[in-house]
């Protein structure tokens, strides 16, 4: 039996906290945050054994130690957890950006003992109450061990993240900053400019908010991410997303002169070229931009349509996140847009309508 302490139980640590309690039931976790209500909550349900103190001599008895607050509180944490854990005790946070706390975890001479985490996998919504025991499944787990780091108790807790049915993936934190720059800061920026852009462009009467295509809402999702912390991932990992920005931008200008010579070669190699990587990314596993879990129905405007077919899936006690009428069709197959909590969900949601004679599109 493992003991495991948790500093932090919001959306990720709460839900690595309840994969540990879902897939080692025996094991023992206790876990401090800040909010009391989320303690409270986290004891109620089953999911921690025991309240820790911020400054709690308990830690002694921990073999994993997760910090999963914010970078500047879990660099803080570091420094009094070095006085009291065990010498066999692993160390890890789940931090977007490792950079940081890696150099905090050098000078403290503590990298020995830490390993770095990074589940890559989210939601748009945050706390210990939307955290779940599946969101890490089939997730890359990011790993950037400490340079002192013994190969046993790497392995061992590669073991434990693989347990909790994660993929884990060994990088050093300066590969884990400069890849995430690029698949996952980058694509929130772009997001976020984008919606200013089309805000600033649009008119008073709001005809581009008004028929805006499924296209942009769908590359513009994440722009709905928490801005506090995007504001923070962004003054952590600076050097690495200026780098990608300034390929970016440099990619921009290159696109602008195409369409101003209206080179059409290139233009065709831009677009050909990104559908067919597109096409290459394995859709299977989970990522740190969380997939939208969404069908398309060709239905007759009639009355009551909408409300047969949300009778249809509660029947069947699926949980719908949000059904609508698509106004402009724009590359979309169905008029109706139904979107899901989970995949399980709709899948379900699809074979059970494709019985009902529905036409579904899956995307």
């Amino acid at each position: 039996m493992k003991t495991i302490g948790f500093i932090g139980l919001g959306l990720i640590g709460g839900s690595i906290a309840k994969a540990i309690r879902k897939f080692h039931p025996d094991y023992h976790i206790l876990a401090y945050a800040r909010h009391k209500e989320t303690l409270a909550a986290a004891l109620n349900s089953g999911v921690i054994d025991g309240v820790l103190e911020k400054e709690d001599e308990r830690y002694k008895i921990c073999d994993y130690v997760f910090l999963c607050a914010p970078v500047e509180y879990n660099i803080e944490y570091l420094k009094y957890l070095k006085t009291v854990i065990s010498d066999s005790c692993i160390i890890t946070d789940a931090g977007s950006v490792k950079g940081p706390i890696h150099e905090a975890v050098e000078k403290l001479e503590m990298d020995h003992c830490f390993i770095g985490g990074h589940p890559m996998a989210g939601s748009e919504r945050s706390g210990f109450s939307n955290s779940s025991d599946h969101l890490l499944e089939n997730a890359y787990y990011i790993l950037t061990p400490g340079g002192q780091v013994s190969l046993n108790k790497l392995t061992e807790f590669s073991e434990l993240v693989d347990s909790l049915g994660a993929i884990p993936m060994v990088l050093t934190a300066e590969e884990h900053d400069f890849i995430t720059a690029g698949v996952s800061h980058l694509p929130h920026i772009i997001a976020s400019s984008l919606v200013n852009l089309i805000s600033s462009l649009d008119n008073d009467a709001e005809y581009m908010k008004t028929i805006a295509a499924g296209g942009f809402r769908d590359i513009t999702r994440i722009a709905s991410s928490s801005p506090v912390m995007w504001q923070q991932i962004c003054l952590e990992n600076t050097k690495n997303i200026s780098t990608v920005l300034d390929e970016y931008i440099r990619m921009l200008i290159q696109i602008r002169c195409s369409v101003d010579n209206k080179d059409a070669d290139q233009l065709y190699q831009l677009f050909a070229a990104s559908r067919d990587y597109r096409d290459s990314i394995d859709v299977t596993s989970c990522g740190l931009i969380t997939k939208a879990y969404v069908l398309y129905l060709d239905i007759v405007d009639e009355a009551g349509g909408i409300a047969t077919i949300a009778t249809i899936l509660a029947m069947d006690n699926i949980s719908i996140k949000n059904i609508g009428i698509i106004h402009n069709r724009e590359f979309e197959q169905g008029v109706l847009k139904i979107e899901f909590y989970e995949e399980d969900a709709m899948k379900r949601g699809a074979a059970l309508l494709k019985k009902r004679n529905y036409i579904v599109y899956e995307r």
